[in-house]
């Protein structure tokens, strides 16, 4: 018999669409389109023309998180490669991109508040079917897409979706959003669908030992150097296993960024999704997806953003996940895809869609999701959700990147949740403008003025005390701030201690613990056990 093996507790599985790493806006195809025509296009063409210029910019801390590729030494050739690559495999993709593009500007000039019906033979050939026209009540034109079509359109190309698996040995990684995985030595790129069986009986060994031609029977060819690599992915050496709580009170353990484990010994929930690694050199200690149950009861995701929705980290739980919950859409807008369609195409298939004050209810706690204002550059996006969780009359009240723009919306909600016992807020109150995340999706340039206003902005001194003072917390968190070095490659966050949002965060904690309560801002790892209710 064959000896047991198991994967190796810092490979990364890394999940690519061209070579780009994953993030919602790259499933969805319509905002796929968008950004590989408005963003990987774009970027390539300018590393293309000045790869000096990038290498210069990314060494500019003023930089962090722009539209620069970062590599240590001349890449160009490849870039060439890769943009040869995406303008074939992808050109269904910059086509529909164009027509979107076409719609928008026909729809403006045309559009006068008469009825639509006779402009739909001016829709862009590639878009008939898929769009319809529509008003809002002010009659200003619009369209919305019927989205479950476009997944099963060759607008959906699962052939563009791969993996990279890699060993990570430190924190340090490149920006994600503007830098694609090209080819190197110490990894293995192999081309799969996100829905392929094999992410998951690879991610079940990094517990579960299993014979080594089992997991390398789901790939085909590998030439000598290849298969050398996908050998070394693994070990002997036993995992380490997972202690199942089994305390009477409530656990609760912070991952870094806006992620908490919330444990009993019947129930386990887990918030936003984003797991660093173990075995590896880290200046911070920190939980790994070793301290994660066998099952996890629910994932819930507060919104579609690519640092709540993380699919390195999703891709490998998965196999876990009995149930998620996500925040339902706005109904086929552009900027507002569906998060149940993305998750369901990509392999997850116990997904459940809830929205203002619905609830999932099961054993002795109860899941309600409350408004979420803000942090969306005032575009019209209606899935987000903050999330009231209830156990054993024990409450939390998870608000993550939530901007209090008015007061009311949670002086209303109050009565229905009642007061909490713990309050976990973002705080990353500057945010950057609209254009840095949803730019792509733009057909018309925005003013720079208005660019700047609108911003992914979270809760500030006094939006987080409007919280307090309502909500009325035994113990408040800060969280979601993007300041653990292995977030870094998807927040570009670094902060001083003159950073606006340390200094307001620093303000409310001072409040909060002058108040008499229990207040702290989260880092790296945390552990909190409550006392149940009667």
């Amino acid at each position: 018999m064959e000896k047991l093996v198991y994967l190796k507790p810092n490979v990364v599985i890394e999940p690519l669409i061209e070579r780009w790493f994953a993030w919602a806006h790259l499933v969805s195809p319509s905002t796929a389109a968008m950004n590989i025509t408005g963003r990987h296009l774009e970027i390539m063409n300018s590393y293309i023309e000045s790869p000096e210029l990038h290498k210069e910019m990314v060494n500019n801390p003023k930089m962090l998180g722009g539209p620069f590729m970062d590599y240590s030494e001349n890449r160009t050739e490849d870039i060439k490669k890769l943009m040869e690559s995406t303008l074939i495999n992808q050109r269904d993709s910059i086509s529909l991109s164009l027509a979107i593009r076409k719609l928008v500007k026909m729809l403006k000039k045309e559009a006068k508040g008469q009825s639509l019906e006779g402009l739909y033979e001016f829709v862009p050939e590639i878009l008939k079917g898929y769009v319809e026209l529509i008003y809002d009540l002010n009659g200003n034109p619009s369209f919305r897409f019927f989205e479950n079509l476009l997944y099963k359109s060759k607008f959906y190309n699962k052939n563009s979706q791969s993996i990279a698996l890699w060993v990570t040995n430190n924190d340090s990684r490149p920006f994600c959003l503007s830098t694609p995985k090209l080819n190197e030595d110490d990894v293995l790129h192999l081309d799969m669908p996100f829905d392929h069986k094999f992410i998951d009986e690879l991610s079940k060994m990094r517990r579960n030992p299993q014979e080594y031609d089992f997991i390398r029977g789901f790939l085909g060819d590998l030439n000598q150097d290849e298969e050398v690599l996908f050998q070394s992915f693994f070990t002997e050496e036993t995992s380490v296993p997972y202690v199942k709580y089994t305390g009477d009170k409530i656990r609760m353990r912070y991952f870094g960024h806006a992620c908490i484990l919330i444990e009993t010994k019947d129930v386990s929930i887990l918030v936003d999704p984003l797991i660093s690694y173990y075995g590896y050199l880290s200046s911070v200690e920190h939980f790994s997806d070793y301290d994660l149950p066998d099952s996890i009861d629910y994932v819930l995701i507060t919104h579609n953003h690519q640092d709540h929705v993380l699919f390195e980290t999703l891709l490998p739980l998965r196999h876990k996940i009995k149930n998620l919950v996500v925040p339902r859409s706005g109904g086929g807008h552009l900027q507002d895809p569906s998060v149940k369609l993305m998750f369901n195409n990509i392999g997850f298939k116990n997904v459940i869609e809830i929205e203002d004050f619905e609830t999932v209810e099961f054993l002795d706690c109860k899941i309600t999701g409350v408004p979420f204002t803000g942090e969306h550059s005032d575009l019209d996006i209606k899935a987000k959700l903050c999330f009231h969780i209830e156990i054993s009359n024990f409450s939390l009240l998870f608000v993550a990147d939530s901007r209090v723009l008015e007061k009311k919306v949670y002086e209303h909600t109050r009565p229905i949740i009642g007061n909490i016992d713990v309050l976990l807020l973002g705080m990353e109150c500057d945010g950057a403008p609209l254009t840095w995340l949803y730019g792509p999706l733009l057909v018309d340039e925005l003013q720079k003025d208005h660019d700047q206003s609108r911003r992914l902005a979270g809760c500030d001194f006094d939006r987080g005390m409007t919280l307090v003072d309502i909500f009325k917390p035994e113990e408040v968190y800060v969280y979601a701030m993007g300041q653990e070095p292995w977030c870094e490659f998807i927040s570009s966050i670094k902060y001083t201690d003159e950073s606006n949002p340390i200094v307001q965060s620093n303000l409310l904690i001072e409040e909060c613990l002058s108040r008499g309560l229990v207040a702290e801002r989260l880092f790296g790892e945390k552990e909190i056990l409550y006392n149940k209710k009667k």
